[in-house]
């Protein structure tokens, strides 16, 4: 596959802000029968089995140095991100999760700043203030804007992108010198038990009690498979042909599929929200132009 082509790269980009973006209402599908916590579990188990043919292949290549990177990479990554973005559509809508998402690349270009010592220009941190600066509007905005109708739960969507900006940027420094699978399978096998355990240690009778549990049940599968498990081999694969920030900026195009599939869903979108998503995405552009 022509991974090293600019238009590819535009294309996988592409691919997996659909992939993401219709991510938030799959999870909020699944919170009809599932509680957050069994949503996350199941969402990184099915990923987790899915890959295990490969990393159970993978494993007996393992070299010392990687192993560090790859916990991160499948933890800080996936494992902890499933969890507060599950817990914070407990109280937000879907879209408004998908919108913040888009910091992310805010993120992670300063942790590349800060941690990793690359050079930055002026106008990438006139992008950071911009992204903030919307991001916190997104939290904010209702009906009207005023900081009393804050959400606190909007706050979980914020440390996971934060997460996702810790993953994004050790793949690259790190694990570049493996394939995508690897360091895909490798990273969700070392949560793969994990996830089980604290899956079945949860009230599983109760989420069967509705009549539509194995319709939910089906899009969490749908959700690991190939929403979590297929898409992070893409996303990693995109890191080692790229820089991070271009990888991260799949959430310039999130918000648009998750507003899509929000308003399908009956959920409100108002013109604040808009308004303050493409302060974010214009920041974000900054980020990307400065780079």
């Amino acid at each position: 596959m022509p991974w090293e082509k600019r238009w590819f790269q535009f294309a996988v980009l592409l691919l997996l802000g659909l992939v993401w973006g219709s991510s938030f209402i799959l999870m909020k599908i699944g919170l009809k029968s599932f509680t957050n916590i069994q949503v996350a579990t199941l969402r990184m188990g099915f990923a987790s089995m899915f890959l295990l043919p490969w990393a159970l292949r993978y494993i007996r290549t393992l070299k010392r140095p990687d192993v560090l990177p790859l916990i991160i990479a499948g933890f800080v990554g996936n494992f902890i991100p499933a969890f507060l973005f599950t817990t914070a559509q407990t109280r937000i809508d879907s879209s408004l999760a998908g919108m913040l998402n888009s910091l992310t690349p805010v993120f992670t270009l300063l942790l590349s700043v800060l941690v990793f010592r690359i050079k930055s220009r002026l106008s990438q941190f006139i992008g950071i203030g911009m992204g903030l600066l919307g991001a916190l509007g997104l939290i904010v905005s209702g009906e009207d804007v005023a900081l009393s109708n804050l959400n606190a739960y909007a706050f979980f969507v914020v440390a996971a992108t934060i997460c996702y900006a810790v993953n994004i940027n050790v793949v690259k420094a790190y694990l570049t010198h493996l394939s995508g699978i690897r360091i895909t399978a490798l990273s969700f096998f070392f949560f793969g038990p994990l996830a089980a355990v604290i899956f079945f240690s949860t009230d599983i009778q109760a989420a069967t009690l509705n009549a539509h549990w194995q319709l939910h049940l089906g899009a969490m599968i749908l959700l690991g498979l190939v929403g979590t498990a297929s898409a992070m081999l893409l996303m990693n694969t995109l890191i080692k042909y790229s820089s991070p920030v271009f990888a991260s900026s799949v959430t310039y195009v999130i918000p648009i599929f998750a507003i899509m599939w929000g308003l399908l869903d009956g959920e409100q979108v108002t013109a604040y929200h808009l308004l303050f998503m493409g302060v974010v995405l214009f920041g974000v552009y900054l980020i990307n132009r400065g780079k």
